[in-house]
């Protein structure tokens, strides 16, 4: 059963309140139109790269410190409090590393819970706790995390040497660690590799998202020893899913919440038959509609942050279920705010663009709506 307010207790709120006010000096529509707009091309790779001294600053505000045990350095605050600083964050289209390396984070916490003596996840959170930027290079070409991996290696001794790609990196270019699923002789592993590491190559991929950066690794003949095995494989894997899910949740509510916001002050002032096109029917009921299919993903949301927290038997159902509701609230928001801007809507003269390719970015990522009704049906059909 859910805790009252969902865990979001007064740390949380004012972990969010000091986002907030972080955001709204260090995160502006301004800062991304000059970034974004130099480059015509449609194949232009996105620009919108936060400064050093902005992801130090968040550094410095515990932003991946909230989700490090405290026995490693962290604050280890509730999973409550992690979503809401997502939320800011697409409700700011903030570019920032911090949503992968707080998935990172949270998947370490895992191994070191269920494996104490995790070298691999201890020195993670070392390098975390330094201020270093760490994500998921998990997936194959097919965007596949839970199959064939695109990443193999070969065994000798106490040495993994890696070949292959991994597909759909998130912040590939910024992050200086890697988690990486490779099939092995004994199975899949999660081998944590440095950004530097000899063989590795980063490519650079072009995609709508302006806010975000992805890219695919290449590896040809990386090696990792022992130390850098993080113990649990797939099984650590399935299991840090749901928080990945989260925040790629929780950071289309944010959005969806901004596209929603801007698109009801148009109408208040766009005019038509001179009216105020907000007075019409035709454009208060998909208002409304976005306004509950948004309250219904961020419910969800919370509830399944919260689940997790306290080892429910429904967490993994609930975190399927906030992925799938945030990503269908975040295809109809995005089409209404385009809609409903008439003309402008689809140019860049309009900033809804931002918010909706970030959102079309987080609904397919690992796992669109119909994935996660798939799950969802499965889980249902099990019981």
């Amino acid at each position: 059963m859910s805790r009252p307010n969902y865990g979001f207790d007064d740390d949380c709120a004012l972990f969010r309140d000091s986002a907030r006010k972080f955001l709204s000096t260090h995160a502006g529509l301004d800062g991304l139109r000059r970034a974004t707009a130099l480059d015509p091309e449609p194949t232009r790779m996105p620009t919108a790269w936060p400064s050093e001294d902005a992801w130090q600053a968040a550094h410095e505000l515990g932003f991946v410190a909230a989700a490090v045990p405290e026995a490693q350095g962290g604050l280890q605050l509730p999973r409550a409090a992690l979503v809401a600083l997502a939320e800011e964050l697409g409700k700011h289209a903030f570019p920032s590393a911090t949503e992968s390396t707080l998935s990172v984070a949270l998947l370490a916490r895992r191994a070191l819970e269920e494996h104490a003596d995790s070298a691999a996840a201890a020195a993670l959170f070392e390098r975390l706790g330094e201020g270093a930027r760490a994500t998921l290079a998990v997936c194959n070409a097919d965007g596949d995390w839970e199959h064939e991996s695109g990443v193999r290696h070969t065994l000798a001794g106490q040495q993994r040497t890696l070949s292959g790609s991994a597909h759909f990196v998130q912040d590939a270019g910024q992050s200086e660690w890697f988690v990486v699923r490779s099939q092995g002789p004994s199975g899949v592993e999660l081998l944590l590799v440095p950004g530097s590491a000899s063989g590795l190559r980063r490519q650079r991929d072009g995609i709508v998202d302006l806010t975000r950066e992805q890219g695919t690794l290449h590896f040809d003949g990386v090696v990792v020893s022992d130390s850098g095995v993080l113990l649990g494989g797939d099984a650590l894997l399935t299991a840090a899913m749901p928080d990945v899910w989260l925040l790629l949740a929780a950071d289309m509510v944010g959005a969806s919440e901004w596209l929603l916001q801007t698109t009801v002050e148009y109408a208040k002032v766009r005019t038509q038959f001179d009216r105020a096109i907000g007075s019409f029917q035709g454009v208060k009921h998909p208002l409304v509609n976005a306004m509950m299919a948004i309250d219904r993903a961020k419910s969800l949301v919370y509830a399944a942050a919260d689940a997790l927290d306290q080892g429910a038997d429904d967490a993994l159902l609930l975190a399927h279920m906030a992925k799938a509701q945030a990503a269908e609230a975040a295809a109809f928001t995005s089409s209404r705010a385009v809609q409903l801007h008439g003309g402008i809507g689809f140019t860049w003269e309009s900033d809804v663009h931002f918010f909706f390719k970030r959102n079309k970015h987080s609904e397919l990522l690992f796992g669109d709506a119909a994935y996660h009704h798939a799950r969802i049906a499965a889980l249902l059909l099990d019981t």
